[in-house]
Parts: structure tokens; sequence; C-alpha cells
């Protein structure tokens, strides 16, 4: 496999410098991209960047994480209006922990000579003098080379015109100069040659072959990927919740799925080759037959499938299809019984809850006080309404229609405390009974 041409037909390539197609025909070639632990995970942003090592082991290259311990504690001002707030290092360790763990996913640590490498910076950074971080690298390279890098002068530019930016501190300036000694470093001490990211960290990276030259009068390479973003332009991984993580802490695989399933036709034929290995062959016929019928989503379900295994497991994924089948109304009590609480709870997370006492619960004389008088109006505001309801079919608790206004509540709670009430079509109700 041509790693260039697989990015270029994918999608997925911006740049890279010259001599860069050479090197990695010569034979394996060791390179890396760098996360900064500035979080316990990572997320679907960071996805696409992983996709550039998965590819580059993928075609017999030897792929390095660096876990940016030490860089971590800074911030990188590219494509940031405002410098990030600094971490402990019990929190960066804790971070650092959880990116490991992620990694380990999608990159082969065990396949011989081109496994995958974790390597963190704060292991040469740790007893790293000031003075002798100055006298050793900074020397190599300019202030002026510096500045004209496009993530310093936009937020310089930003600043003096009266922008949203809070200017750029020393800490954050000397960002590319630190990222560029990691380069460096892997270059001396690991045989690195190339180092990949997004676009916007073309210039971090060309800082480490410029550093590379200078101080060794050695040869490395610069491949970066295309942004990801949206169809309206806009920095692709948010929901209307914040981040879309890899972490099923944070956001559940069935938000997740739904994430996929919920991307616009044109999205998906552009991030199903980004985001999936699936060759080209089964992507453009997938593609067609959506096109035939978009209606039945085949590009969102693809891609919704693949990166949701991936990312978590076959049986998460098949749980996030049962249980985004409830809400369209199909799915039976058995369905809605084999859901694990926290995907339940992510199902009817924007439905009214009401809570309700055991013992209240117990004493309830029918399912029409249930839905009237001990929920507080919120299901139904009278008896009348509710028995009316009930007579014309249109109520269920836990997919079980209710066929007597005045039968015996005995219904079989979920998970041992929640009911699942549905009134007409689109009206859902979840009841915690506690």
């Amino acid at each position: 496999m041509n790693l260039i041409e697989e990015l270029r037909w994918r999608g997925m390539l911006h740049d890279f410098m010259p001599g860069t197609e050479e090197q990695l025909a010569s034979g394996m070639t060791s390179g890396y991209i760098g996360f900064d632990p500035t979080a316990k995970s990572l997320h679907i942003g960071n996805l696409a960047t992983i996709m550039l090592l998965v590819h580059l082991q993928r075609a017999g290259h030897k792929p390095f994480a660096l876990v940016g311990g030490a860089t971590g504690m800074i911030g990188d001002p590219s494509g940031k209006s405002a410098e990030r707030n600094l971490l402990d290092e019990a929190t960066l360790r804790e971070n650092q922990e959880g990116i490991k763990n992620q990694l380990e996913k999608f990159l082969d640590f065990n396949c011989g000579a081109n496994s995958a490498e974790i390597v963190n910076n704060y292991d040469w950074f740790k007893d790293f003098s000031f003075l002798g971080f100055l006298r050793e690298v900074g020397k190599h390279i300019t202030v002026n080379y510096m500045m004209s890098k496009d993530s310093v002068k936009k937020r310089i530019n930003a600043d003096e015109e009266g922008d949203r930016a809070e200017g750029l501190s020393y800490t954050e300036f000397a960002y590319q100069l630190i990222q560029g000694y990691d380069f460096y470093h892997l270059y001396k001490n690991k045989g690195l040659k190339l180092q990949m990211g997004a676009s916007d960290q073309w210039g971090n990276i060309t800082t480490g072959t410029e550093l590379i030259r200078r101080m060794d009068g050695g040869k490395a390479y610069a491949l970066v990927g295309k942004l990801v973003t949206k169809s309206d332009g806009t920095k692709f991984g948010k929901s209307e919740g914040g981040n879309v993580w890899l972490d099923p802490t944070l956001t559940s695989p069935y938000k997740f799925y739904q994430f996929w399933l919920n991307l616009s036709d044109e999205e998906a034929e552009k991030l199903i080759k980004v985001y999936t290995l699936l060759p080209q062959q089964e992507i453009e016929k997938i593609t067609e037959e959506h096109k035939l019928a978009p209606h039945m989503r085949l590009l969102q379900k693809a891609l919704a499938k693949d990166v949701t295994i991936r990312v978590h497991s076959e049986e998460d994924y098949l749980a996030a299809v049962d249980a985004s089948e409830i809400l369209f109304g199909k799915g039976d009590f058995e369905t809605l019984k084999g859901l694990k609480e926290d995907i339940l709870l992510s199902v009817f997370e924007g439905v009214p809850q009401i809570q309700i006492a055991q013992a209240d619960y117990a004493s309830a004389a029918s399912v029409t006080d249930l839905l009237s008088e001990l929920t507080g109006g919120q299901v139904f505001e009278s008896k009348g309404e509710a028995r009316r309801m009930i007579k014309n079919g249109g109520v269920s608790v836990n997919r079980q229609k209710v066929q007597n206004a005045d039968e015996a509540v005995n219904f079989e709670l979920l998970q041992g405390k929640y009911l699942v009430v549905q009134k007409g079509k689109k009206n859902y109700y979840l009841i915690t009974v506690n």
C-alpha cells in the first residue's frame, strides 16, 4: 500500500515536504504524531489524526504516538484564540493513561518490526534545565523564523486588531520550539524521519525538521492531513452537548452512534473515507446505493456501524441500534428490557423525567392514578384525560399497550426502577421509582 496515494483518494492529504514520498518508498519509515493530554479522553477530531498513524502502519511503516506530558503543561496556540488553562501533574498523568488506553484500540503494538510505540516527552524534558534548553536548542532557531508561523501571526494580529484573542504569552510562543525538539530527540534516539498531524500543525512540524537540519545536519520530513470540518466549515467533532468523546463515560455508545447516524449526506460521503478502513470499491458501492435511496441512509449507517464497533465494541453497536429503534416506535418490551442502564438513560435523556416514591408506586390504585395523580399531572392532567386516551389505545408502558384504564399497577420495572411511558406516537416520559 502506498501511503500517499491511500491518503489522497480518501481525501485526507493536505500537504507534505518534498522528498517525503521518496523516503517512504525507500523502506520502513518511523513516523509520529503528538497528542497533548488536555483531557482524559481523545475525541473524534483526534480520531481523524489517529487514522493517519493507522494508515502509516498499514503501509508497512512504524508508528509512534507521542503523549505530551511536557507540552500538555503549556498549550499549543495553533487554531486557538486564547491561552489554555494549565493542568497540574496529577491531572496530566490521569489524562495520559486514558489516551494510551484509547490509542491501543487502533494501533498494533505487537506485529513485529513495525509495531507501534508510545512515548512521553516528559521523559526527556523533566531533567532539562531552562538554561540548558536555551544553550542547546534555542540558539538554533531565530525569533524571525518563529514569528513567521501562521499560528503565531494570527494570534498577534488578532490582538493588535482588537479581536477576541488574548495575545500570545511567551509560554505559548515557545511551544513550537519545544515540539521541534521532540522531533529532534526522536530523530536522534529512535530514528524517526517523519512527523504527521493535522494541517494546523504544519508550522510546528516544520520547525522540527529545521531544528534537525541545523542541530544535526540531518533530513526529516513532514506530512499533514486535512482538518476535518463540517459542511458549514466549522470544526468537526462537536455535538450540541460539546465534544464527541471516545470514552464511553463521557459520550455513551448510543450518543456516539447517533452522532454519525445524523450526519448530512455530504458529510457522510466524505467522512466514511476518513474514519473507516473500508476499501475504495466498497465505499463507492455504498455511495451509489445510497444515492438511489437516500432515505435509507446507507452511508450514515455503514459509517456509524464501523466507527462504533472500532471505538467501542460490536455489543455496544448492537445495543445502540436497538436503542435507536425504540424512539421510532419499533422494538418490544424485551428490546427495552435488554438495554443497559446507561444506554436507557441516554435514549430518554431529553424526555420529561418523573420521580415517584416506592411506597406511592406500590399503593397506586390503578394505572390511571399512576399516570395522572402520582406523576403530578405531568403525563395526564386529569384521570378523565388518561381514561380517554387509554380507551383509544394511545398509551403504552414499557412498550406494552395499556388495555384497561382500571388495571392494577403491575409492571416489571426496567433495571429495577424505570418505567417508559408513551402517550400517542411521539410523547415519552421516563418514570423513576425509588
